[in-house]
């Protein structure tokens, strides 16, 4: 959390002086300033042009990534199609396997229908000869009693006899009367294993019969075959079409880059010129900025000078380059052994530069690596969890900002540095800035940039 600091007045800066409006110092003069004039709105129509092309070439990645994995789940697609034919075509092979089975089994039902159809000939016969010998038995027996006591004995075995008679021809006949219910049943069980045109009526209780069944799982089965080879058709087609917008996208996304590229040069063209224009000694509507970006780094410096010489912080901790990330943040945030060292010296120096000059929107001290470890107090709130938009508004301190203007600035070591750019503001907006940088040195290291951001 930032502590509360006396402000201290800054040095003031006068405006641009005004020419002679006569002479030749007028007429450079004059020239100055239409070339500042025309060079300012140049860069401004470039940092706009690269501002766009780096948005449309974003929106080009996102649909050329999407692309490719839609490309993707359309080639899974196809063969998990292709894995269904194959076991649609199995499925096929196991029907035909099962309709084979079945007729098998059907025949050997046959067989068993003509094996009972065997013992109920032969109970039939074990019948008639039941018959025959109770008729006998009757017949002896009569005579047995007829002959007295001599065929006493030989009544004996007689009724015997017909007594066993009887008892062979009830079991035979219950015999008979199962193998004719067991006939019946397995003549039902045929019929529906039957691959002939009579299989395909009902029973009598209403069932469909095994055959016809079959028959609907098989047209099932090819069905679905047929329909995943037209998927897989359909499929197949849409492949070929996204691969080839995939592949005019991708070539979009880089002539998109090479826009990039040279919209980026032709901005650096317009910062050289702008750079030379204030270098040359005539002053423009840019030149107070950079002689308050310069003092505002010599006054860093001499601070954070003055630390180390207090034992404050050690010149090992204040370039530390150790960066943390702080878990959960988003955008990134990280901590240095810096940290609190700046949120002590810098919002005093920083703060009251925001009120020097007009339009100024920010004034920050980067180190070499574009990190922020106190950015103004607008800009210090603690980040709302999930609120990237806001975060990226609001929370911009403890954030490496490696972008091209920001690792520029940083890492220049000249007298002043002036740019122009797009400042992303988070939730898509934007705002268009030019920044004077100025180098930050201690005991003659070069430790980082000020970065004086303001609108025009």
């Amino acid at each position: 959390m930032l502590m509360s600091f006396r402000r201290k007045p800054v040095a003031s800066v006068e405006p641009a002086s005004v020419e002679p409006t006569q002479g030749p110092g007028s007429e450079v003069h004059a020239l100055a300033q239409t070339l500042q004039q025309d060079t300012s709105g140049l860069g401004r129509e470039a940092a706009e042009l690269r501002g766009t092309l780096e948005d449309t070439a974003a929106v080009a990645r996102r649909q050329s990534e999407t692309l490719t994995h839609l490309l993707r789940q359309l080639q899974d697609i196809v063969r998990s199609q292709d894995q269904i034919s194959v076991e649609t075509h199995g499925s096929q092979g196991a029907m035909q396997q099962a309709r084979e089975s079945v007729a098998h089994v059907g025949r050997e039902v046959a067989g068993v229908v003509d094996t009972l159809h065997q013992v109920s000939d032969a109970a039939r016969q074990i019948t008639q000869v039941a018959l025959q010998t109770r008729l006998v038995a009757f017949n002896a027996s009569v005579e047995a009693k007829r002959a007295g006591e001599a065929g006493a004995g030989f009544s004996v075995v007689a009724d015997a006899v017909k007594d066993l008679s009887t008892q062979v021809e009830s079991i035979s006949k219950a015999i008979m009367s199962t193998v004719s219910q067991l006939d019946q049943r397995i003549q039902s069980l045929a019929s529906d294993l039957s691959d002939s045109a009579a299989a395909d009526a009902r029973t009598s209780d209403g069932r469909v019969r095994f055959h016809h069944a079959l028959q609907a799982v098989e047209q099932g089965v090819q069905r679905i075959n047929g329909a995943a080879d037209a998927s897989r058709s359909l499929s197949s087609g849409i492949t070929e079409q996204v691969g080839v917008m995939e592949g005019e996208v991708r070539q979009t996304r880089d002539v998109l880059d090479v826009a990039v590229r040279r919209s980026e040069s032709v901005l650096g063209v317009s910062e050289r010129l702008m750079d030379h224009l204030a270098s040359c000694g005539v002053r423009t509507a840019d030149s107070p900025y950079i002689d308050l970006a310069q003092q505002t780094a010599a006054r860093i410096s001499q601070a954070l000078e003055a630390a180390v010489a207090a034992g404050r912080v050690t010149l090992a901790d204040l370039f530390d380059e150790a960066y943390k990330p702080v878990a959960g943040s988003a955008p990134a945030q990280h901590l240095t052994r810096f940290n609190r060292l700046t949120d002590e010296l810098f919002p005093e120096v920083q703060e009251p530069v925001l009120n020097t000059l007009p339009g100024v929107v920010f004034c920050i001290a980067a180190d070499r690596n574009g990190y922020i470890s106190t950015h103004n107090r607008a800009y210090c709130h603690p980040q709302r969890p999930g609120d990237v938009a806001w975060n990226t508004a609001h929370s911009r301190w403890r954030r490496v900002f490696n972008d091209r203007t920001g690792l520029a600035s940083a890492r220049n070591q000249r007298p002043f540095l002036l740019q122009t750019y797009r400042r992303d503001m988070g939730g898509g907006q934007f705002v268009l800035l030019k920044e004077a940088a100025a180098p930050i040195v201690v005991q003659g290291r070069h430790w980082g940039g000020l970065r004086l951001a303001y609108r025009f």
